[in-house]
């Protein structure tokens, strides 16, 4: 019998419900009053400053509950469980009418995004297969051409509620379309092992 086998998967981790509700909306509240900076490519998205969680309670409390999740997510990555820090976060408001063009996070390993009010079906996030030499040059697509993961050029993240961590390595690009809803806010952030070690040679990392 044929088999296939799912060659180099990227992984990408879902943990719904990551908050409880009351945290997702002391969150939501304290974004809405703190002071937020325009995007550069779109005028209705905002941020706040990245911040060292280790600085900031509301943060440090979130970080907190996502790092167990860092771990095993880290094993897929590296084959075993490191100590991981989250060494930054911050909060993306996107407005009706914004998006966030495409984009991937760099000096870091994994990344994460937190879901805090709902967004409308049109803005979901969109993963972008990466970039690189390892694809045919030449594409089939067709009305006819069924789309698999093997083929798709984006994934579209299923409907996000508040609440939900979605981690993923950080070299994949995603972006999110046109918001044709009401407020989206979310929380980014990204992480990094205290080391990696390949046969004894030692790569440390500090926040």
């Amino acid at each position: 019998m044929d088999q296939i086998e799912p060659l180099f998967p990227i992984p990408l981790l879902r943990s719904p419900g990551l908050l409880p509700p009351a945290l997702n909306e002391a969150a939501v509240a304290a974004i809405r009053d703190t002071r937020v900076e325009g995007n550069l490519r779109s005028g209705q998205l905002f941020h706040t400053e990245v911040a060292d969680p280790r600085d900031n309670e509301l943060f440090r409390e979130i970080a907190e509950l996502a790092v167990p999740k860092l771990v095993d997510f880290g094993v897929l990555l590296f084959g075993e469980k490191l100590r991981w820090t989250v060494k930054e976060m911050w909060t993306n408001m996107l407005e009706t009418g914004g998006n966030q063009t495409l984009h991937s996070h760099a000096n870091s390993f994994v990344s994460g995004i937190i879901y805090l009010t709902p967004s409308h079906p049109a803005c979901k996030t969109v993963f972008v297969r990466p970039p690189g030499g390892f694809d045919f040059s030449f594409r089939h697509h067709t009305r006819e051409a069924a789309i698999g993961p093997f083929n798709a050029g984006k994934y579209a993240l299923p409907e996000a509620e508040p609440g939900d961590l979605v981690l993923f390595p950080s070299y994949l690009y995603h972006e999110v379309p046109r918001n044709q809803g009401g407020q989206r806010i979310t929380i980014a952030f990204n992480a990094i092992p205290d080391h990696l070690d390949c046969w004894g040679y030692r790569i440390n990392f500090a926040p």
